[in-house]
């Protein structure tokens, strides 16, 4: 069962007695939890129906007795163990999940860790109530659950927008939700997301980063190129090379992709390469610039300056140097 199933379910009133949620995604969890703790029940049930524990300090035998308790003017009752992952002896829960009460909701927050699927006690969870093993997106998995989220929450982005919102935070979902929630306050009666929306409210600037330097790499810009170094230099959080070459890689590592696909139809290609439409442009440019061999030679220049930005073979060239030096070359 998914997060978002459990969530559809409690909306509808329908309720296992047992949630175990645990892995490596805090978001996903944190979720639930609120969800949980804020929803399933009424204001006026919540003070005598809702429990919160916190694993440190948490005594198994008092959780036991209180998800043995029944509700007070309630058809249920909610007991939620935070943190559970920082729990001694939390096996000994095993009493209660064997036998559950079903006018209880029983929520348990396991993050960072998971349940030996060989032991009875996990199977005891699976089998009397939901257990949900949470995993970190991949990289490449963010800006489409982005796009979803910001649909979800009746707005639409532009794909630079996306593209930019998503290069800035990374994989922090929880991050990336407050940024959006931010970003809906400040449009006031808009609903559509621009790249200005996010240089003025998030503060990334919409013509100094990554993806302008890719552009401009992209073109043989090479004055534009540098410029855009030189604000890296200036506002080093805006563009660190330990972030920059290995997207500036995998850019041309996609534009390596395209001679091998045998087609000129762009659609075709980015299927191919996994690259939003919108984008192809640029890659098709580069592609035809650079030639074959011209690409092959940028990802050799690219892994070597990545190991000279790491101290191989360097050890004194500033990373704006490095950058600059790189791009010449690339270009030559």
């Amino acid at each position: 069962m998914s997060v978002q199933k459990i969530l559809d379910d409690w909306k509808k009133k329908t309720f296992k007695p047992i949630y175990w949620l645990e892995g490596e995604e805090e978001y996903f969890i944190d979720k639930v939890i609120d969800y949980a703790e804020h929803n399933i029940l009424a204001e006026s049930e919540a003070s005598f129906n809702l429990s919160v524990f916190y694993g440190k300090d948490a005594n198994w035998a008092d959780i036991i007795n209180a998800c043995r308790r029944y509700p007070m003017f309630a058809e249920r009752q909610v007991v939620l163990l935070k943190e559970a992952q920082q729990m001694r002896d939390i096996e000994k829960l095993e009493a209660y999940v064997d036998n559950p009460l079903s006018s209880t909701v029983f929520v348990v927050s396991y993050k960072e860790k998971k349940l030996d699927a060989r032991k009875k006690f996990t199977k005891l969870v699976k089998e009397k109530g939901v257990l949900v093993t949470t995993k970190k997106l991949y990289d490449r998995e963010v800006p489409e659950w982005t796009q979803n989220l910001i649909q979800s929450k009746g707005l639409t982005i532009t794909p630079k927008g996306l593209a930019l919102l998503v290069d800035h935070i990374g994989n922090d979902l929880s991050r990336i939700e407050n940024e959006i929630d931010k970003l809906s306050v400040n449009l006031g009666k808009r609903t559509g997301i621009t790249e200005d929306d996010i240089e003025n409210y998030i503060g990334v600037s919409k013509d100094y980063n990554v993806f302008e330097l890719q552009a401009a790499l992209a073109a043989k810009d090479l004055a534009r190129s540098i410029r855009i170094i030189q604000y890296f230099e200036a506002n080093p959080k805006a563009g660190p090379i330990q972030l920059v070459l290995p997207s500036i890689y995998s850019f041309f590592s996609k534009v390596f992709m395209i001679f091998g696909t045998g087609t000129n139809d762009e659609k075709t290609i980015a299927t191919a390469i996994g690259v939003n439409p919108y984008f192809m442009k640029e890659y098709m440019q580069a592609a035809r610039l650079y030639t074959y061999p011209g690409v092959e030679r940028a990802l050799l220049l690219l892994h070597s300056y990545n190991l000279k930005s790491i101290g191989v073979g360097n050890t004194a060239t500033e990373d704006a140097s490095l950058m600059k030096e790189m791009v010449v070359k690339m270009m030559s």
